[in-house]
């Protein structure tokens, strides 16, 4: 199972052998949902409050005499069917991370990959290099690859790729070690350095 290997302006130098144990396969896309409903959740804040009738200022008389005033008995003025008064059953902060298994993770991630190859949506540049950090210098490499929106892959820093490409919303650098399900579904492409690639077999392997 070969691809090719594109050059920054489009054209093939070679290509690579990727490996099968991860990109053969059938694609199991319900380990999709289980993993970015993981990591969503992983990225809630949890800080919404509201206050009970214990917590809510004030509230500290009885509004009225138990008995004799003809309206319905009543013991502060913050319980919560009165205005200003609690919240019933409201939210409280709390943590919604977990944890699904390592292995749960590397296999989704594997059939991410998986699927932007079948859909012919991955492609391998030899390297991305930019003399300066220039938007319009990545949004030109990146036109010349026929790409509109695409998640691009590093094996290591590259500060002038980032700094250009940060600008741009169709667009996201991200590190090799860093990649996962979420991005990649993200974008409608997926475009890897060749040294990226192989950091990435590695670690899914």
């Amino acid at each position: 199972m070969n691809v090719e290997v594109l050059d920054t302006n489009g054209s093939k130098v070679s290509e690579v052998a990727l490996n099968e144990a991860v990109f053969s396969g059938e694609v199991r896309e319900h380990l999709f949902y289980e993993v970015v409903k993981m990591q969503l959740a992983n990225r809630r804040s949890g800080t919404a409050s509201t206050k009970t009738k214990g917590e809510v200022s004030g509230g500290g008389i009885k509004p009225w005499k138990q008995k004799g005033t003809g309206r319905a008995r009543s013991g502060s003025n913050r319980s919560p069917v009165w205005r200003h008064g609690g919240t019933v059953f409201g939210p409280h902060p709390r943590d919604y991370s977990y944890k699904l298994p390592k292995k749960v993770m590397k296999e989704a991630l594997k059939n991410a990959l998986r699927l932007r190859l079948k859909e012919g949506r991955l492609k391998v540049l030899s390297s991305i290099d930019l003399a300066e950090p220039k938007t319009k210098t990545a949004l030109e490499l990146l036109e010349k690859q026929g790409l509109q929106n695409a998640l691009i892959v590093i094996e290591g820093p590259n500060r002038n790729l980032e700094l250009a490409v940060r600008n741009l919303k169709d667009f996201q650098v991200q590190m090799a070690g860093g990649l996962n399900v979420y991005d990649i579904l993200s974008y409608d492409n997926l475009v890897m350095t060749r040294g990226a690639l192989e950091k990435v077999e590695a670690l899914v392997q």
